[in-house]
């Protein structure tokens, strides 16, 4: 792989669960060669949702690659196919799939966090939010 760049099929690299969740994720970090940052693949089927967190010191950066949702401090915002969203280290986000009839397709996200922070199969600093708070 040139140290340049890199290119990788998500299909190619091997989904895992996350840790706090029934949520599966490709881990493309380590396959791009990327240093500065975090990459996922995020796939939600319909009804899953993901662990409410917030990342110390990590901005992510949410790109729909399908219809998407997303909860920002507990309030579910709808995300266009394309749409990009931005959120702020210390902001609670999850990604939701509340489709009516749970026949739905699956949302797919890509998922940036920089600057890095733990490892790739860490994830660091990841701060589960208490529900009942």
């Amino acid at each position: 792989m040139s140290t340049g760049f890199s290119i990788v099929d998500p299909e190619e690299v091997p989904t895992a669960q996350f840790d706090t969740c029934e949520t599966q994720v490709r881990k493309l970090t380590e396959p791009l060669g990327a240093v500065e940052l975090r990459v996922n693949q995020v796939i939600v089927e319909p009804g899953e949702v993901t662990t409410p967190h917030t990342h110390e010191g990590q901005e992510e950066v949410f790109v729909a690659m399908t219809d998407g949702q997303i909860s920002i401090d507990g309030e579910v915002h709808e995300v266009p196919a394309g749409g990009v969203v931005r959120v702020h280290p210390d902001t609670v986000r999850n990604l939701c799939n509340h489709t009516e009839n749970h026949t739905e397709e699956t949302h797919v996200w890509l998922a940036f966090g920089a600057p890095p922070v733990g490892s790739v199969d860490d994830f660091g600093a990841y701060v589960v939010v208490d529900e009942d708070e």
